[in-house]
């Protein structure tokens, strides 16, 4: 057994959030891996007037308090999102909140948004920022906002985070869709998400235009065809920067086989793929391609990346795989979808996205 295996047996043993708190330890402390070679170049992207090397993304969740971004940066995505990061510290859910689904390749959370808070975040993401400027790092950076779980206005949380955070951040994500804080789910009608991204619009427009960074909205894969409309119609109207389709999902598909399904919490991983693609997809069609779009939920390989680009996808994301395979899986995906972008004659990504809609 190499000694990757054997670190993932190890983890696999412990308690599934005891396990990425010691993950977290050791990429804080140097112990993890690190790409060697370049991107291919056929993998560029080029969105909002940034260059993204590969098209692949770690997820908010991972690294909820900032504090891994250059580590994970080095097993080769072209950006990181960090987050959930909420104003003030707030401790998430009682635990146990995370638990694995292990033949099903998913997990179930209801961590809740545990979050250090915003001050803590500024201070870490600024210093990566100060050291990235001295050695130009390789990836950009998303920042997920979230709202405290007490809080009145949740729309003023998201724009005290962002006027906080957009000096630092390549993009802005405003979280509107965890199953795990109460409420939030429906701060995806229209009323409210046009108000949310009018206040956190103020909020930054004091700044420097440099120092605005695009603003994107995180939906989550369960709404019904007429709030997905409504999102869409939204999304057009306000001219956001993109969409990031989705987050878990509050449905238990009937094939799932792990002991932990009656669990309370959001589910992500390979039963996520096909039902957040079909989202994917549709909110591709009502748009007509003209909001661009981070494709997340259920990646575990390149067809499954290549899949949610065809989709209508600019950007993909993951994370639960990573759980089951390791970061090793960063460069299989990498090198699996170059190989199928020139095998249907694409010389770049942008040229296939939402391909399976023409």
């Amino acid at each position: 057994m190499d000694r990757t295996r054997l670190v993932r047996a190890v983890l696999g043993r412990l308690d599934p959030e005891t396990a990425h708190e010691l993950t977290l330890w050791a990429l804080r402390h140097g112990l993890g891996p690190a790409r060697a070679v370049a991107d291919d170049p056929v993998l560029a992207v080029r969105l909002w007037g940034r260059d993204f090397a590969n098209p692949l993304g770690l997820a908010a969740g991972f690294d909820k308090n900032a504090t891994v971004i250059g580590p994970t940066l080095r097993w080769g995505f072209g950006f990181v999102e960090v987050g959930s990061i909420t104003p003030a510290p707030q401790p998430g859910n009682p635990r146990p909140r995370v638990f694995r689904l292990a033949e099903d390749e998913a997990v179930i959370n209801r961590l809740g948004f545990p979050s250090q808070g915003l001050a803590a975040a500024v201070a870490r993401i600024g210093r990566w920022r100060a050291q990235a400027e001295r050695a130009p790092a390789r990836g950009l950076l998303g920042v997920n906002l979230g709202n405290n779980r007490d809080s009145a206005d949740p729309a003023a949380d998201f724009a005290e985070g962002a006027l906080a955070l957009a000096p630092f951040a390549d993009y802005l994500a405003v979280n509107v869709s965890s199953p795990n804080t109460p409420g939030l789910r429906a701060l995806q009608g229209r009323d409210e998400l046009v108000r949310i991204v009018g206040q956190v619009r103020a909020a930054i427009a004091a700044l420097p235009p440099a120092a605005q960074p695009p603003l994107l909205v995180k939906i989550a894969p369960d709404l019904s065809a007429a709030v997905l409309a409504e999102i869409a119609a939204v999304a057009v109207e306000l001219k956001l920067a993109g969409l990031i389709v989705g987050n878990t999902t509050v449905a238990r598909p009937e094939t799932l086989a792990g002991g932990h399904q009656g669990e309370a919490g959001g589910l992500s991983g390979r039963p996520l793929f096909a039902p957040s693609t079909r989202v994917l997809g549709e909110i591709y069609r009502l748009t007509e391609g003209r909001v661009p779009l981070i494709g997340v939920g259920g990646v575990g390989g390149a067809a499954d990346a290549y899949a949610k680009i065809r989709a209508g996808a600019s950007l993909v994301q993951l994370y639960t795989a990573l759980v089951y395979r390791g970061p090793g899986l960063v460069a299989e995906i990498k090198a699996g979808l170059a190989a199928r972008l020139r095998r249907d004659g694409f010389s770049q990504v942008s040229e296939a996205v939402g391909a399976d809609h023409r």
